[in-house]
């Protein structure tokens, strides 16, 4: 006896089994895309401030909030923002606090005004968080552009910057240095607080962000003296023709134990400039300790 079937399910089948390969490629082609830090969003004639309004106006639309607006130094401004996604993101990953916040530069370089951000891919791996953190990519490409992507000449892919470091004997993204330990979560966050906001160690207080659901909150630190000061580090290491001022500020992670915790400086500053000669490296030399030494003084009990 035969059976006689209809093509429909075949031509279902056909269908699944073409997006499988599909979705398959496309992971495929994403673990081997080529990331760089920054995005250029756009360039062109104006002024700071002014411009700085208008990012302000188009991040809101998109639905980023705006957790900082500061200049680190002369001709620049720094939009820090965060949305639903990268809480979510963050409250999801071992550390995602890291990842919590977005940075927006609007730059003079020039005659021009550029507006550039944080990748916020780059940093999802470069962090080891869970997602990848395209929707927030996309979000910052509607409100401010694409142009290009920018700060590493060859870029990495995912997996490489997922175990990345500058070079042998150099810190990787879990080589973190404990600031602090308190008794517990509220302490500790009262406590770096009330020390950035005092502007110990040379210090200032950027932002705050708290990760709903999870005790985690990232703070943003200036640093205006000494070797790890923000404006004499990107003096010498910000020369190129599109600027990386979307490297500041710095951060200061407080856990759900109570401890303070920052990004080692050797790993925080070579994630933000790839491929930063060792000439240049050199001459910043004294900045990661500087930096440590400041961020400790300020959260320290």
């Amino acid at each position: 006896m035969f059976m006689f079937y209809s093509a429909k399910p075949v031509s279902v089948l056909a269908r699944s089994l073409s997006f499988a390969l599909l979705l398959s490629a496309a992971a495929v082609a994403q673990a081997g895309e080529k990331l760089k830090p920054y995005v250029l969003g756009s360039q062109g004639a104006g002024e700071v401030a002014a411009k700085a309004a208008e990012v302000k106006t188009a991040l809101t639309d998109q639905g980023f909030e705006i957790a900082a607006q500061y200049s680190p130094y002369a001709g620049t401004e720094i939009l820090v923002v965060s949305n639903d996604a990268t809480k979510k993101n963050a409250a999801l990953s071992d550390f995602g606090g890291y990842g919590v916040a977005q940075r927006v530069a609007v730059s003079k370089a020039d005659a021009q005004v550029q507006v550039s951000y944080t990748n916020p891919v780059w940093m999802a791996n470069a962090y080891r968080m869970q997602g990848d953190m395209q929707d927030v990519a996309g979000k910052l490409k509607a409100a401010l552009g694409a142009s290009q992507a920018f700060g590493s000449e060859d870029g990495k892919n995912a997996d490489d910057l997922r175990e990345y470091h500058y070079m042998m004997m150099m810190p990787y993204f879990d080589d973190q240095v404990e600031l602090a330990a308190y008794g517990s979560y509220e302490a500790a966050v009262k406590a770096v607080d009330a020390g950035l906001s005092a502007g110990k160690g040379g210090t200032k207080k950027v932002f705050q962000i708290d990760i709903p659901g999870k005790k985690e909150t990232l703070f943003g630190a200036a640093i205006s003296k000494g070797e790890g000061a923000d404006a004499g580090i990107m003096k010498i290491i910000d020369t190129g023709k599109l600027k990386h001022a979307a490297h500041l500020p710095y951060d200061v992670l407080v856990t759900a134990d109570g401890k303070v915790y920052m990004l080692h400086g050797k790993f925080r500053i070579a994630q933000s400039f790839p491929d930063l000669g060792m000439g240049s490296f050199m001459e910043i030399s004294g900045a990661p300790d500087a930096i440590e030494e400041a961020l400790s003084a300020a959260v320290s009990k």
